[in-house]
C-alpha cells in the first residue's frame, strides 16, 4: 500500500441541543475528517477534539499542524505504510495523542478496505451489535433534566450518564433516582471538576447507586483518585487520566480507578485502545466506551471497538440522533437499546456526499505524491 494523498476536511453540523459539560457548552460539531488515498483504497477517520484546548490540550489547528509537518513526512518515508507500522515511526513525536489516532484510522480504514476486512472482525469483536447509553449535559433546572432522561429512557437508552459539577451534583442525581427509580443503571461524569477536598461530598453520591463516577478529580492525579477511592463506595473509572495500556496498568495497581473508560482517540488509535481493553480485562475490570460528540465516521469504529468481549457496560456510543438533526453518514439508529456494529469493509461507512459538501467549511490538502 502506497501512500498518494491525504486531505484535510473542515466540517462543522449544528448540535440539535447544546451540550453543556463542567468545562463548557457545546452548540455544535466543528472539527476535521481526515481523508488518505492510497494506491489500493480510501480511508476517512475524525479529529476527536474541537477548536480550542479545554477539554484538552490537543485542538483542531494545532493537529492539522502536527500531522502536516511531523507525522505525515514519517509515514511517507515508508515503504508500506501500514497500520502495524505506524508505532515506532510515531513515536518520534511526543504526544498528540488525537492527531496519531486520527492518522492511524484513515489508514487501518483504507487497509481494511483493499482487505475486504470489518474493523470489528480484525479488532475481535464477539458482538453484533452493543447497548447504547446517552450522555445528559447540565440543564438549567432539575424539571428541565428529567424531561431530557424521560424522553431518552422514552427512545430505549438503557443507561443514562449524568453531568456534573459543584452545585449541580446531589440535586439532579437524587431527582432522577426518585423519578426513575433504583433499578435505572446510571451513573456520572465530573470532567475534573472536583479537588480531593470534596471527597466528603462526593460520598454522599453512594446512597443513589451509581455504576460509577467518571474523572471526578485532576487529569493525571492517579494518587489522588486512589484516595478518592478509599473513601467512596461508588467505584471510580478513569477517562481523561488514561492515555495507554500503561497508563491503565498503573491506575488498576494503585486501586485509582475500578473501571475503565476507553476512548480510541485519546489513547492514540483502535490499536491502542484494544490494548488497554485488554490490559483491563486481564484485570477483571469493566470496560465501556466513551463518546466525543462523533460524527458517523467516529460513530463507527467506536462501535467496532465497543463489541469487545470486555466491554461489559453500556457506553456512549448513542444514536446519531441524539446530537444531530441530520449526520455526514447514514444515520446510526437505536434498536432495543442497542446499535448494530458496521459490518462493512473498513470502518464500514464514508460521507454522504451532498451531507459532506453542505457541511464543509474548507478542504485542504496536507499530502500530495
Amino acid at each position: 500500500m502506497k501512500l498518494e494523498r491525504v486531505e484535510i476536511v473542515h466540517v462543522a453540523i449544528p448540535l440539535v441541543t447544546p451540550f453543556r459539560t463542567s468545562f463548557g457548552t457545546m452548540t455544535d460539531k466543528d472539527t476535521f475528517l481526515l481523508h488518505v488515498v492510497t494506491d489500493e483504497a480510501e480511508g476517512w477517520s475524525e479529529f476527536a477534539a474541537d477548536p480550542e484546548p479545554r477539554y484538552c490540550s490537543e485542538f483542531t489547528a494545532g493537529a492539522e499542524l502536527v500531522l502536516r509537518d511531523f507525522l505525515l513526512p514519517r509515514v511517507a518515508a515508508l515503504p508500506r505504510p501500514t497500520s502495524a507500522a505506524l508505532a515506532p515511526v510515531l513515536a518520534g513525536v511526543k504526544g498528540h495523542e488525537l492527531a496519531k489516532a486520527a492518522l492511524e484510522t484513515a489508514l487501518l480504514d483504507a487497509e481494511l478496505r483493499a482487505y475486504g476486512m470489518p474493523l470489528a472482525t480484525y479488532l475481535g469483536a464477539v458482538r453484533d451489535r452493543v447497548p447504547a447509553g446517552v450522555s445528559v449535559g447540565i440543564k438549567n433546572s432539575v424539571p428541565e433534566l428529567l424531561d431530557d432522561v424521560e424522553r431518552y429512557l422514552a427512545e430505549g437508552y438503557v443507561r443514562i450518564k449524568l453531568k456534573i459539577e459543584p452545585g449541580w451534583d446531589l440535586a439532579p442525581v437524587r431527582a432522577v433516582r426518585e423519578r426513575f427509580g433504583a433499578e435505572l443503571p446510571l451513573q456520572v461524569d465530573a470532567n475534573t471538576a472536583y479537588t480531593l477536598a470534596d471527597a466528603e461530598h462526593l460520598r454522599r453520591l453512594d446512597e443513589f447507586g451509581l455504576l460509577l463516577i467518571e474523572e471526578p478529580l485532576e487529569e493525571n492525579n492517579l494518587y489522588a483518585h486512589a484516595r478518592l477511592q478509599q473513601r467512596l463506595a461508588t467505584p471510580v473509572c478513569l477517562d481523561e487520566s488514561l492515555h495507554n495500556a500503561r497508563d491503565t496498568a498503573s491506575a488498576i495497581a494503585l486501586d485509582a480507578c475500578r473501571v475503565v473508560n476507553v476512548k480510541p482517540a485519546r489513547v492514540g488509535g483502535y490499536l491502542e485502545a484494544r490494548r488497554v481493553h485488554d490490559v483491563a480485562s486481564a484485570h477483571g475490570v469493566p470496560v465501556w466506551c466513551g463518546g466525543m460528540l462523533e460524527t458517523g465516521i467516529g460513530r463507527a469504529p467506536n462501535l467496532a471497538l465497543a463489541a469487545l468481549p470486555g466491554f461489559t457496560l453500556p457506553g456512549d456510543t448513542s444514536a446519531s440522533g441524539r446530537y444531530f438533526a441530520e449526520d455526514i453518514t447514514e444515520p446510526f439508529v437505536l434498536e432495543d437499546g442497542h446499535l448494530p456494529v458496521p459490518t462493512g469493509p473498513g470502518i464500514g461507512i464514508e460521507p454522504r456526499p451532498e451531507a459532506l459538501r453542505r457541511f464543509t467549511r474548507q478542504r485542504r490538502d496536507l499530502y500530495v505524491r
